[in-house]
């Protein structure tokens, strides 16, 4: 009888498991899930990635044009020695001011307008000198104070300055000269 009792149990299939389907449906679910989730990670890191693309962009747009405007060198126009009598500060003594002016301008279009305006420009550089007595052109200060004149008047010629220019006011990148340097510049 043993014999046919084991021959029952081996013949007889085994009875089906109901945790299975509900571990497949598990794992189905929870990959799902996991899925979902990454693919949710992904979009994030990637409109993150493209939002940080386009302010490194921007931000390589904004060094760039700073550096343009950092390394734009500056153009220069030497023109012909100036000599004026000076005003007398006292009498008999005749004093005269000769030199040698160098415009500055940021471009080449600036320096064409230079060229064009420059019999025009050596009239108001040579009446504005002509005024100065040998006493004011004798420091430092009045020298730098002179340049600054010659550029506000220049740049009046052209009737794009500001009126009249403070020592030590720097030129704006709209005005066509920026500075009035001097080579030489002899009183005697």
């Amino acid at each position: 009888m043993a014999k046919a009792s084991s021959k029952k149990e081996e013949a007889a299939p085994p009875p089906p498991k109901r945790g299975n389907k509900w571990l497949i449906a598990l794992v189905a679910v929870l990959a799902l899930v996991l899925a979902a989730g990454g693919s949710a990670v992904w979009a994030i890191k990637k409109s993150q990635s493209h939002d940080s693309a386009e302010e490194e962009s921007d931000a390589a747009k904004k060094v760039a044009s700073k550096s343009n405007k950092q390394e734009q060198i500056p153009l220069y126009v030497r023109l012909e020695p100036l000599t004026v009598k000076l005003q007398s500060d006292t009498e008999g003594a005749e004093k005269y001011l000769q030199l040698l002016p160098e415009l500055k301008a940021l471009d080449a279009p600036a320096i064409d307008k230079i060229k064009a305006y420059l019999p025009q420009l050596r009239h108001e550089m040579l009446s504005l000198m002509s005024s100065k007595k040998p006493s004011e052109l004798a420091t430092p200060q009045g020298i730098e104070k002179l340049a600054f004149e010659l550029r506000a008047r220049v740049n009046q010629s052209f009737g794009n300055a500001k009126t009249p220019p403070s020592s030590g006011d720097k030129a704006g990148p709209e005005e066509t000269v920026q500075a009035v340097l001097f080579s030489s510049f002899i009183v005697q």
